[in-house]
Formats: C-alpha cells, structure tokens, sequence
C-alpha cells in the first residue's frame, strides 16, 4: 500500500515478488475513494499481511514495525513533522485495518533509510533547545524509493555493496538525492520537511529561509500562507505555468523562453545537488535515474550528464533515448549511469518479510 500525493497504489505479490494483481486508484483533496478500496480489496481475497508506506517515522521509528493501537498513536503524534504527507499514509493505513482487520498490518517508512546519516550531515545549526525539544533535524524522505535503488544498482552491475558509492536521483512531482555509501545513506537533499532540497514539481526546494520571513513581514503573509505558496505554487509550476515535466520540454522544444529557464534552474540544482552528494561519498561508481522525471525524461539525464563529466558522468544517446530500465552509461565513462524502475513495493515487501520472518 502507496499513499501518495496523487495516488493510491496496491500491489498483491506472491512469495516471489511477482504482481500478481495491481490497482491505482485516484486521490483528490478529498483523499481517496474508500468505496473502490473495499472492491478492489474484497475482489483480491485475503492477504497474509499488508505492508504500508508511511512518509514520517520520526526518530522512534527506524525500521520496520507491525501496527498496533500504541503505534498507530505514536504515528498519528508525527503528524505536525509532515503535515501533507502523514495523514495520507494514514488515511489508509486505517481503512484497510477496517477492511481487513485480522490481517497484520506492517509500516515501512520513508525516512527510515537515512537514520544512518552522521551528525554533522542531519545536523541543522540552530539553538540547542529547538533541536532537543522539537525533534528538528534532517530526516530525509524517499528512503524506500533510495534504498531499492541502491541496492537493486549493485546487483544490475554485479559489484558487492560494500565500498559502492552510489548517488541516487528520485524525480517525481517530489525530488531528492541520496548519497549512499556501502548501501547506508550518508546524506541527502530533503531535510525536516520534505519541502528542502531540489526544485519540485509544485514545490519550491530549498530557499533562503530569510525570504520566507522577509515575505511575512513587508507582504503581511501569515506562515500558513507562505507554507502554501511554497509548498503547492512554486517549483516547475511557478516557473514555467505547469509541474508536469513533459509539458515543460514540449515548450522547451517550441523554444519558450520561460520553460527554457524553468529547465535551466531545475537542471542547476540537480547537478548542484549531486555534486554535494558526491563530496558525501567521496567519490562516484553509480549514478542512478528513477521516479517519473528520472525514468521518463531523457532531455533531463541529458542535460545533467554533460553538466557532471568531472564526475565521470556519461550517457550514451542511444541508451538514453531507449528503454528505462538498465545502463545508459557512454563507453569508457568513469561512472556508471542506470534508470531504474521505482519499485517501493518490493522495497515494502522486502522490508516486511525480513520482520515477520525474523
């Protein structure tokens, strides 16, 4: 089970990992349609457990944990961390709990796979006492998307984990790097919110956090005003009028000045940001493409491979243009550069095998 911004995803796997059966069902503002869920459910049978992504797992969770009545509170109390994304997961989480109440439900979290990022790396500077009472720091997101990839890269290139240094690139309608060294996560571009890093689809990434109270003070905006405009009228939408990515390289190809520079900026960041990631892991082997941006648009690895040759990041045209999963990696580059299907399903499934069977 996938809550996401725009979705619901289920997946039925058997003891294989193979889909057996598959549903996306539209989520609006008003979440999604309950009814569907109990059809698509009911039509499926009875599974042995339910594995659900949950976006927040704070600092109390760092891995993944069956759902009981405490749990479920102490998920509902990470709510004020990830106030778009959690009540979605668990919006969910509860309605297959009542449709399937003597199935154990298992929660797998997106912040989890960056538990292991050093201090000095999750540490914002910042007065003591914020950080201790409030939990701040940088959590990171899109772990389950970042740890399939990071691990499913090795075993595309046959190489052993261990000494890997791999920079995965999630780019969706939300977007985050991970630098992930021996198949941990040693840094990232989300941080407390989901709000830092890379330019989004809707949302804005990471700004001078001076202009968030400048714009408070001399335009009257109350924080909730802000949060809102940065959150769902900026990144891709407020440059180029549009958040879908294809949209913005038919108008690039048209030659419209504003896609031109809204693809300009999204690019700089990117390559801005894996740069950094790479500082994190000393060095590249692997850079890895996935999520709808990442897996679909070609003119995007493009244009960030021609930007990170100090990296030894080169793609093959051919390759780049063809299917999205495998190495599109230039003969003779110094790293290798994989598209990767999102697959955080069997991250999920994975993740709850190796807890139930445990």
């Amino acid at each position: 089970m996938n809550a996401g911004s725009s979705s619901l995803k289920l997946r039925l796997l058997d003891d294989k990992d193979v889909i057996e059966r598959s549903a996306d069902l539209p989520a609006g503002a008003d979440g999604f349609d309950r009814s569907r869920l109990s059809a698509v459910l009911r039509d499926w049978g009875r599974p042995d457990v339910v594995g659900h992504r949950i976006v927040h797992g704070g600092t109390v969770f760092t891995g993944p944990v069956r759902v009981n009545t405490a749990v479920r509170r102490q998920l509902h109390e990470l709510t004020d961390l990830a106030p778009l994304h959690q009540p979605k997961s668990l919006a969910a989480l509860d309605a297959v709990t009542a449709a399937l109440p003597d199935v154990a439900a298992v929660a797998c979290f997106d912040t989890a796979f960056h538990a292991t990022i050093p201090a000095a790396a999750a540490t914002y500077a910042i007065p003591l006492e914020w950080r201790n009472r409030y939990g701040i720091r940088r959590y990171g997101f899109h772990g389950l998307s970042h740890a399939y990839c990071s691990h499913r890269a090795a075993e595309m290139l046959d190489r052993p984990v261990a000494g890997l240094r791999v920079i995965t690139c999630h780019l969706g309608a939300g977007a985050s790097l991970a630098a992930v060294l021996d198949g941990h996560s040693v840094d990232t571009t989300m941080g407390f919110t989901p709000l830092e890093g890379l330019v989004m689809a809707t949302r804005s990434g990471t700004v001078d956090p001076g202009l968030v109270l400048w714009l408070e003070e001399h335009e009257h905006l109350t924080p909730h005003e802000v949060a809102t405009a940065l959150e769902e009228r900026s990144g891709l939408t407020a440059l180029a009028g549009t958040g879908d990515m294809c949209e913005v390289e038919a108008a690039v190809n048209r030659g419209d000045p504003t896609a031109v520079l809204a693809l300009d900026v999204y690019v700089h960041r990117l390559v801005g940001g894996i740069g950094a990631m790479s500082a994190a892991t000393g060095g590249l082997d692997v850079l890895v493409f996935t999520g709808g941006v990442g897996e679909n648009s070609a003119m995007v690895r493009r244009l960030a491979a021609e930007r990170l040759g100090f990296l030894g990041v080169a793609v093959d045209a051919h390759h780049n243009e063809g299917p999205r999963d495998g190495d599109i990696s230039a003969v003779g580059a110094g790293a290798r550069t994989l598209v990767i299907s999102a697959r955080e399903d069997l991250q999920i499934a994975g993740e709850v095998r190796q807890l139930v069977e445990g």
